[in-house]
């Protein structure tokens, strides 16, 4: 089917140090997995938006010999000179997987929308896929995708890029020694800002659903979702079964169908509390942090930077983390056996998020006298007057924003049906 152009983007800021230096430091790492194997066969679907990340990094991933990209698909042809000469170049992906035979990795890089049926279109080639975050945009779609991947024996990777920090590893070891003492909740905090035209560069942004088909790009589900993602992978939280309850609370400043500034109360099924207090109507953008609430101490996550900083009774101490690609770690999984990063079974807990933020109630409208503009035409962008205090007080107290006596909170908690298991 044809793909609208764009796509989502992922949780950090364009041209980041942190992406630059990832990118780097893996190239070695490339080059030794392709040493006495051939090189993996591979199809991107979509060359845009993010999709010009995935152009990238396989173009360092070729020069190394561990791939080659053979085609890509996507309505709108890609930029000149971003794609091999000896690559095909398709506009839809059923042209694609007709033409292109022995595929070994497809990756969906593709609008929200679109997941769930070119998910299931490159299974029933017997390729590996590596598909985008979120992984589709309901927890139907997720069930199907998971059943298709089961019935095909192929792997799936879930574009979850934070959880390929090795700062996870550290948490975790940190965590296990007791240096925080013990673990009393988790918080997600992230306020970027995004202007006018962010909501116009594409039909679906901002949207919960076009025509009946759901989109969900809503702050928690698509630019901070690595926020929500990253919480749920350091609380434990993988799987639907993970997971306890979620409640949410979905506001909006910006003239959009989809939530803005929300927060978003999770609780694990060992009873930890995950706080996601998320804007993307902020003064300015910061990069999103995760922080451990323990007896004894406190950890923060810069999860964009893989930058941790801990502070107890003995004082602060900071270090910064490389990560491993998750395309390099799909090849190796597939050559090795080595265990996927963020396999498609492990966004069961994200999905049951995603599902809450879909059924609930449509976000309120923060008024007029809560909200000022800054910047003109499509650059200005929506400011929820001291909201930065107000995510910091959610994340801090695990409460939502009419818990806090917010004077724009007119909605309150919505708790979510879970589904049986």
């Amino acid at each position: 089917m044809a793909t609208p152009t764009g796509t989502h983007s992922p949780d950090a800021p364009a041209g980041s140090a942190a992406g630059k230096a990832v990118a780097g430091a893996a190239a070695g790492a490339a080059a030794s997995a392709a040493v006495g194997a051939a090189a993996a066969r591979v199809a991107l679907v979509g060359v845009h938006g993010f999709g010009t990340h995935h152009l990238r990094n396989l173009d360092r991933l070729q020069a190394a010999g561990a791939v080659e990209l053979v085609a890509v698909a996507d309505p709108q042809p890609p930029a000149a000179g971003s794609v091999p000469d000896s690559a095909m170049v398709f506009p839809r992906i059923d042209e694609l997987l007709s033409a292109t035979q022995a595929l070994d990795l497809v990756i969906v890089a593709t609008p929200i929308q679109t997941h769930a049926p070119l998910a299931l279109a490159a299974l029933r080639t017997g390729a590996d896929l590596y598909l985008e975050k979120p992984p589709v945009a309901s927890l139907a779609d997720f069930d199907r995708l998971c059943d298709a991947a089961a019935a095909s024996g192929r792997s799936v990777q879930i574009g979850f890029q934070s959880l390929g920090s090795h700062a996870l590893q550290a948490i975790e070891n940190l965590v296990a020694a007791g240096t925080l003492g013990t673990l009393q909740g988790i918080s997600a905090t992230g306020r970027w800002v995004r202007d006018r035209a962010y909501y116009k560069r594409s039909r679906w942004a901002g949207k919960r659903s076009i025509n009946g088909v759901d989109v969900v790009d809503g702050v928690a589900t698509n630019p901070l979702a690595h926020a929500v993602a990253t919480a749920l992978r350091i609380a434990g939280a993988r799987t639907t079964a993970d997971v306890a309850s979620v409640e949410t609370e979905l506001y909006r400043a910006n003239d959009i169908e989809s939530d803005d500034t929300s927060v978003i109360r999770i609780r694990t099924a060992s009873g930890l509390p995950i706080t996601c207090a998320l804007t993307i109507c902020a003064s300015e953008s910061v990069e999103p942090y995760v922080t451990l609430q323990g007896s004894a101490g406190t950890a923060v996550f810069h999860y964009t930077e893989d930058r941790l900083t801990v502070t107890t009774a003995s004082g602060t101490t900071e270090e910064t983390y490389g990560r491993e690609d998750l395309t390099e770690n799909l090849l190796a999984h597939r050559s090795s056996g080595s265990s996927l990063i963020s396999p498609l079974l492990d966004s069961g807990a994200f999905m049951l998020v995603l599902e809450a933020v879909r059924t609930a109630p449509l976000p309120a409208l923060i008024g007029d006298a809560h909200v000022r503009w800054e910047g003109a035409g499509e650059a200005a962008h929506a400011v929820v007057i001291d909201i930065e205090a107000a995510l910091e007080r959610a994340g801090r107290e695990h409460a939502t924003f009419s818990e806090l006596g917010l004077p724009w909170a007119t909605s309150a908690p919505c708790t979510f049906s879970m589904p049986a298991s």
